[in-house]
């Protein structure tokens, strides 16, 4: 159940209507790096999750980032200005001044509609957590090339909110999948037990870029041993 508080979770102003960067901000809300995505594909992923502290920290995040869609398509209604007028408008969305009215719609910044061909599910948690993780280091990338391309403060302020609001969603997902290291029941579980693992293949010329090409287990808050037969034993890196 999902109850719509009016207060933005952030306060989002501009200095001055800018088309041509609204247009540029819709890609974080339709694009496949966007805020939309995000929270459709975290929702989507709950559905099936057992574990009730993950499966609330997805709702959780997910619920903020249909805010953050929220503040997104605020931001794009000021730049936009208040009415559509009887200019000619070279800048900005097509589609905003032809069909929507100026409204912030489902598309990406060169009119692309959304789709759910973004939202990745996999049913099984590690791999979902992921994706997720790449999701948010993909929307913060996208939000550090926006804040490049705009000098007004206002806007500057919404999106090094949102840059660090990714930042924590960064974490979170991080920590979960530490949760999952021990438990046989996620694709994890199996990860990095055999010698075939630990191998580097140096298949470039001249190669050998790498004092030491053999890759190192990964390390996770509680290493566990596990014992398989023709596995070797995993041990914490140092």
């Amino acid at each position: 159940m999902f109850k719509h508080d009016k207060q933005l979770l952030h306060e989002v102003r501009v200095d001055q209507p800018n088309p041509a960067y609204a247009a540029m901000l819709q890609e974080q809300l339709g694009g496949p790096n966007g805020e939309l995505k995000a929270g459709l594909q975290y929702f989507a992923q709950s559905f099936r999750i057992q574990d009730q502290e993950i499966k609330d920290l997805f709702l959780d995040i997910a619920t903020e980032e249909f805010s953050h869609a929220e503040m997104v398509a605020e931001t794009i209604n000021l730049l936009n200005g208040h009415d559509v007028a009887n200019t000619a408008d070279t800048v900005g969305t097509i589609e905003a001044q032809v069909l929507g009215g100026l409204s912030p719609m489902l598309a990406n910044a060169s009119g692309a509609p959304f789709t759910a061909d973004y939202v990745n599910v996999t049913g099984d948690l590690a791999a979902d957590i992921l994706s997720n993780i790449a999701a948010e280091q993909r929307a913060k990338v996208v939000y550090e090339y926006l804040h490049r391309q705009i000098d007004d403060q206002g806007v500057r302020e919404t999106i090094d909110f949102l840059l660090n609001r990714e930042e924590a969603h960064n974490a979170l997902f991080r920590e979960a999948l530490n949760k999952l290291q021990q438990k046989p029941e996620y694709s994890t579980y199996d990860f990095g037990v055999t010698e075939d693992s630990k191998l580097y293949f140096d298949l470039s010329t001249p190669g050998r870029y790498f004092a030491d090409p053999n890759p190192t287990a990964p390390s996770f808050d509680n290493p566990r041993k596990i014992e398989k037969e023709g596995a070797q034993t995993l041990q914490p890196v140092q």
